[in-house]
């Protein structure tokens, strides 16, 4: 009899402790797609500070040859309301369509320049033309980590069991950054 009670005792231990398992599985995938979401947003944080730093480079570039473009107004309308359209952007989708023309606008102005020799011997906007090839550099570095964050969190939401998990708890798979249509062809600029 004593046997047969322990038997009985021991299929619901045994259950209740896969039960167990399963819910601590369960939590550290949870806090796990939690931590991963909140490394997706931090890092398109970083690519908007990037962002920011092009854009407060870009006025003083704008202004810096403004003088001696005289001809230029339709390049320097493009950039004010790319800058303009991405500063009303209000998800990562947008703010990377507008930061895309930002870049298209900016390619436009240093083809432009091309034009202007005289542009070459100004110290200023060679520092400035610098500052902004760094810029991009880094712009281009926060995307790539950016887009590898996002991998990686989508790998979690996408695969079994994460995808169960995420369902329950509404977590959807996140876009990667993607270049705008044209940008696989850089501009020819012989400063």
């Amino acid at each position: 009899m004593e046997n047969s009670f322990k038997k009985w005792l021991t299929w619901p231990v045994i259950i209740i402790v896969v039960l167990a398992l399963v819910l601590l599985y369960g939590l550290a995938k949870y806090n796990g797609l939690v931590k991963a979401n909140i490394a997706v947003d931090q890092q398109w944080a970083q690519v908007e500070s990037q962002y920011q730093r092009r854009f407060d480079l870009i006025p003083n570039l704008v202004n810096s040859v403004k003088g001696a473009m005289t001809q230029e107004q339709t390049v320097f309308n493009a950039i004010a309301e790319a800058r303009t359209k991405y500063a009303g952007a209000t998800t990562p989708e947008a703010q990377a369509q507008a930061a895309g023309q930002v870049e298209g606008s900016l390619a436009r102005l240093l083809v432009v320049m091309e034009n202007y020799p005289q542009l070459k011997s100004i110290d200023a906007v060679q520092g400035l033309m610098a500052e902004l090839a760094g810029t991009e550099n880094r712009v281009a570095v926060e995307r790539m980590r950016y887009n590898d964050m996002v991998a990686s969190y989508n790998i979690g939401v996408k695969t079994f069991p994460g995808s169960l998990i995420a369902g329950m708890f509404g977590f959807d798979a996140r876009t990667l950054f993607e270049a705008t249509e044209g940008s696989e062809t850089p501009p020819t600029v012989n400063l």
